[in-house]
């Protein structure tokens, strides 16, 4: 059974080449946390007491702004990071997506890189040669899959970290929210691949500043701010909180439908 659970975890990280005297008393306002001076060393607290537990099915996303804690929580869920106070137990084999290009190497071909890619996300070599032909159709590369990597334009790199991605197994699947950031053409078509790579995720924590995307893959969230959770709830509930809207006020019927979200009632005097 795959489950997260994080309890009154912090994450600090101490500037040993700082000069004190000019951080005491200062904070790093919104971005990246505070900065604490209780000893010599300045202490950046990019966490701050955070509590969190997540169930096979869970699909949670992200909120909040440039700095707010969210990049650092991945890398706790992921176990990059250990908690310097409180504790995280994850069990379950973890995929984190942070970079559609770490873990692939411009000097050598396509399809060597969709072997590597894999391996560096849990994958065995065996189980990525199985899914080449089919990465290869989805990618649409042809012969490029062949060439150098470092032949590829920006395109067709994320083409080929975007099929990869789309193809592993994982129980907890972690995403940042730089796997929006491609083309909106080829993005279109991998909805559906996306949307069957969550399927086959136990949990799902997915980072990301798109309401469209979020609703796409998630239905509840956390709000970070400040390195703390600010709220958390479903999808709609903490997206209003956080832009003072609801998020759905601008967007089209089509649209509505297609999330099987009711329309925003008007307040124009209508009937």
């Amino acid at each position: 059974m795959v489950s997260i659970d994080v309890h009154n975890a912090f994450v600090d990280f101490p500037i040993f080449d700082a000069k004190t005297r000019s951080m005491k008393k200062k904070v790093l306002g919104k971005v990246g946390g505070k900065i604490g001076t209780d000893t010599k060393v300045p202490i950046i607290e990019a966490l701050h007491d955070v509590t969190l537990n997540l169930r096979e099915g869970d699909r949670v996303g992200l909120v909040g702004h440039n700095g707010a804690g969210k990049s650092t929580l991945l890398r706790l869920l992921a176990g990059i990071y250990e908690p310097t106070r409180g504790s995280s137990r994850i069990q379950g084999k973890i995929a984190p997506v942070f970079d559609l290009g770490i873990g692939m190497d411009p000097e050598i071909s396509g399809v060597e890189n969709i072997i590597i890619r894999g391996l560096f996300l849990g994958m065995t070599a065996k189980e990525m040669e199985k899914r080449v032909d089919d990465i290869a159709e989805f990618t649409e590369l042809g012969d490029y899959l062949q060439m150098p990597l470092r032949t590829y334009s920006t395109g067709m790199r994320v083409r080929l970290a975007l099929g990869v991605v789309t193809s592993i197994d994982p129980e907890i699947l972690i995403l940042d929210e730089g796997i929006g950031a491609v083309d909106a053409a080829f993005l279109n078509k991998a909805r559906d691949r996306l949307k069957d790579l969550v399927k086959r995720s136990g949990i799902l924590v997915f980072a990301s500043h798109s309401d469209e995307f979020l609703f796409e893959l998630c239905d509840s969230a956390l709000w970070m701010d400040e390195g703390h959770v600010k709220q958390q709830g479903s999808l709609r509930d903490v997206l209003t909180s956080y832009k003072g809207r609801d998020p759905f006020e601008n967007m089209s019927k089509e649209t509505l439908e297609r999330f099987g979200i009711e329309p925003v009632a008007t307040t124009n005097g209508g009937e």
